[in-house]
């Protein structure tokens, strides 16, 4: 019998990594997409084939498609998992940042869906996407990832019942805070954004900053393992009857049930405060 082919995104580290290897192990072929050809490198070491994939490239979107087409498997799952996080005050954001965020996490998601869709209608397969408890819940410090991972879970909902008559099921992992590079490299992306105004920033923002900055930090040390995000995606590929979202690790889970559904001034408070300025008062 031949193995089920599954598409994997974003898989040069963090949670496609796990994703790749476990789905590996499990006896999928997986077609992990990654920006660098040192990263094709150990894919290719661990018998995962890899594919030369930025989801902002529509050159290499299409020859993604054309080499999984090529391959005898078809494809029975897609799995969208590429994405960036830019932190900073939503008022400093530079506005072609604010394009790029989107154009990874949201954009790039469905030119990748839209690629690959007639073989995964012609299997009847799978789509998840992997959004954020930051899809559902947002906080001060991560507008644009915010935004782009609401957005996506908007997608994620949009495709399934689009998909439905085909039986394509279309599922959303939500994790909380994740033991991945991204956090890092956010917080390196938040320093080169912010540097031009850095004292007038500082001056208005300092505190959430600081915040955000030891939310960074703990998420790189402490957050969730990768692979248990992984073993969430193996079980919205292969159950019998997907659940629709998957919520991964405790803080996603009360975020989900408990956080979401607060009142938003309480939540609020609750995500950090608002400051009043009694002299404006």
């Amino acid at each position: 019998m031949t193995a089920r082919s599954v598409l994997v995104t974003g898989a040069s580290t963090g949670i496609g990594r796990a994703t790749a290897e476990l789905l590996h192990e499990r006896g999928f072929r997986v077609f992990a997409g990654v920006r660098k050809e040192s990263d094709a490198e150990s894919l290719r070491a661990a018998g995962i084939r890899p594919l030369i994939l930025d989801v902002t490239n529509e050159k290499h979107i299409a020859a993604a498609a054309n080499a999984i087409a090529d391959d005898s498997g078809g494809l029975f799952g897609l799995v969208n998992n590429a994405g960036i996080a830019s932190a900073a005050p939503l008022e400093f954001v530079p506005v072609d940042e604010l394009r790029h965020q989107l154009e990874v996490n949201v954009v790039g998601q469905v030119a990748v869906t839209q690629a690959v869709l007639p073989l995964l209608r012609a299997s009847r397969g799978r789509i998840v996407n992997v959004t954020s408890i930051g899809g559902l819940i947002a906080g001060q410090m991560l507008g644009p990832y915010n935004a782009s991972k609401f957005a996506l879970e908007a997608v994620t909902h949009v495709l399934r019942q689009e998909l439905g008559p085909w039986g394509i099921e279309v599922v959303a992992i939500e994790p909380g805070v994740i033991a991945t590079p991204i956090w890092s490299t956010s917080a390196a992306s938040a320093d080169r954004m912010l540097a031009p105004r850095l004292a007038e920033v500082t001056a208005l923002y300092g505190a959430q900053i600081e915040a955000a900055q030891k939310m960074a930090a703990n998420g790189t040390k402490h957050g969730i393992a990768p692979l248990e995000v992984a073993k969430a995606i193996e079980k919205a590929l292969t159950a019998r009857k997907p659940k629709t979202r998957y919520p991964v690790g405790a803080d996603a889970k009360i975020g989900a049930a408990l956080l979401a559904r607060l009142p938003d001034r309480t939540r609020d408070r609750l995500l950090g405060g608002r400051r009043q300025n009694r002299a404006a008062e």
